[in-house]
């Protein structure tokens, strides 16, 4: 008996059941949005490889003292990426990004890979960052890298390959834009503003500055002009603290940004004006001519390849020239709002690659692609169908018996480069059919007893019969119509449904 209040007080007890929710900041992937990204992720994989860049997979995770100077920021060390501890003391991070791993593969694999080592790569990627609208902790990037180059034809060519890439997924020319700059440009910008390159200070104002004019197309003049003066407090009342610049420098600087970028020879002999008498805005200078040219001789316009010193770029890895696609078209999003997509991917030299693993300086130059960002402007372009999956026929189950033989016409269907699958579960006919209208199927295929007796199916067309009853208003006539379905011979099946698909 006094077994009996415990027994009862178990039987009250709740199980457990967790809540089903995808983590903050990560999300699910299915159906025409997977296949979109996967079409675009093969478009741009043969645009590389046309180039003769070779496929490359990295490990998802990293060992974090090889990130180094690839985390998000060098004041941030320990911040922006995912990481664990492994059973031997050793601290792993998902990667950040896929520059990070090429280095380490680089360093590690050195003796025996080609040189230069021309490579792309697509994966995901983690960043550790507050998630918001459209800005998640787990995406897509692919990239493609030059490692062991140190001439600007390498750079040249991964910017007209950019352009290439988004010329291939269907982005008109007008519609977007590869902009051009170069860091050496930027230094010798500062030293001519008479920042001291020998002042502690140096590298955290040198960052901040080029953050700053990094903003300029988001923030507009005046707020870059806060950015690089004492700060500025942004819509939420949160205040960035800005490089301390006085007013002259602030008006040099804001001269460089605000320069147009419509005529290559006209941007680069302004830049050259603000950076006179300076070895590395020479430099840069040089760099950025001998790359206009090849752009010329090859054809690449202005409208595809500008020169724009706005572009920076934010990371602090980057050596020589950057580079940013753009999207300059403007479309409605689903609000009724224009958006402009602006920025898609980017990328730059950054020729200490491997000098951190080998203590030899490897160039390299290399572009990097938001797959889910460039996705997300496809569909506002209308382009968002590219990778829409071939019509699906949906074969049902009137008698299991007959299930096998049905899997065998199936497979014969499939044979003939017709996709097709037999309904696997054990529903009865109308949540079969409500499941092909689910599965988005074009077809449908029926084979009840009569129909087996004489050698037929029924082929249910269901894009037609959604039309059909759109445009019947009469039960009778409904009736009549026999709901866009005939009987097929099963013989002349496969050419039947060829010809409805066609």
């Amino acid at each position: 008996m006094s077994d009996q209040p415990s027994k009862r007080k178990a039987k009250k007890q709740k199980i457990f059941k967790p809540k089903a929710r995808t983590p903050r900041g990560f999300r699910d992937m299915a159906g025409a949005e997977l296949r979109l990204q996967n079409h675009m992720l093969d478009t741009i994989s043969k645009v590389y490889e046309s180039f003769g860049f070779e496929a490359l997979d990295t490990s998802a995770f990293e060992y974090a003292d090889a990130l180094g100077k690839f985390l998000p920021d060098d004041d941030r060390p320990n911040e922006g990426v995912f990481a664990l501890e492994d059973d031997d003391g050793q601290w792993m991070s998902l990667r950040y990004d896929l520059t990070a791993p090429l280095a380490r593969h680089v360093a590690e694999h050195y003796d025996r890979l080609p040189k230069p080592l021309r490579r792309y790569q697509f994966g995901t990627v983690w960043r550790n960052e507050k998630p918001g609208p459209g800005r998640y902790r787990q995406f897509m990037q692919i990239d493609a890298d030059t490692v062991g180059a140190g001439n600007q034809a390498a750079d040249a060519e991964i910017c007209m390959m950019a352009a290439d890439c988004m010329e291939a997924l269907g982005i008109q020319r007008g519609d977007y834009v590869v902009r051009i700059n170069n860091r050496k440009i930027m230094d010798g910008l500062l030293e001519a503003v008479g920042l001291d390159l020998a002042a502690d200070d140096y590298e955290s104002r040198r960052l901040t500055i080029l953050r700053a004019m990094d903003k300029y197309d988001r923030l507009g003049l005046d707020g870059v002009k806060a950015l690089l003066g004492e700060g500025r407090k942004d819509e939420s009342g949160d205040f960035t603290k800005g490089a301390g610049l006085d007013e002259v420098q602030i008006d040099k600087v804001a001269q460089m940004v605000t320069i147009s970028a419509d005529n290559r020879t006209d941007v680069l002999k302004r830049m050259a004006a603000l950076v006179q008498g300076t070895q590395s805005g020479k430099q840069g200078l040089d760099e950025l001519v001998e790359m206009a040219a090849i752009f010329t001789k090859l054809g690449y316009q202005t409208d595809r390849l500008k020169i724009d010193p706005s572009i920076v770029r934010g990371l602090g890895y980057y050596t020589g020239p950057v580079y940013e696609i753009e999207l300059t078209f403007e479309a409605e999003d689903d609000s009724g709002e224009l958006a402009r997509f602006g920025s898609v991917g980017g990328g730059g030299r950054y020729d200490d690659l491997v000098k951190r693993f080998k203590g030899i300086e490897i160039p390299a130059t290399g572009i990097s692609i938001g797959v889910s960002r460039l996705a997300a402007a496809l569909t506002l372009l209308g382009k968002g169908d590219a990778g829409a999956a071939d019509p699906l026929v949906v074969v049902t189950v009137m008698d299991k018996d007959t299930r096998t033989d049905l899997m065998a016409l199936v497979g014969d269907l499939r044979a003939e480069g017709i996709r097709a699958e037999l309904y696997m579960g054990d529903s009865a006919m109308k949540a079969q059919l409500r499941y092909a209208d689910a599965r988005g199927a074009r077809l449908v295929v029926i084979e009840g007893e009569d129909e087996r007796a004489k050698g037929e199916v029924t082929l249910k067309d269901l894009r037609l019969g959604a039309e059909k009853s759109a445009e019947i208003d009469d039960n009778a006539e409904w009736r009549a119509s026999e709901h866009a379905q005939k009987q097929v011979a099963k013989a002349d099946l496969v050419a039947e449904i060829k010809k409805i698909i066609s």
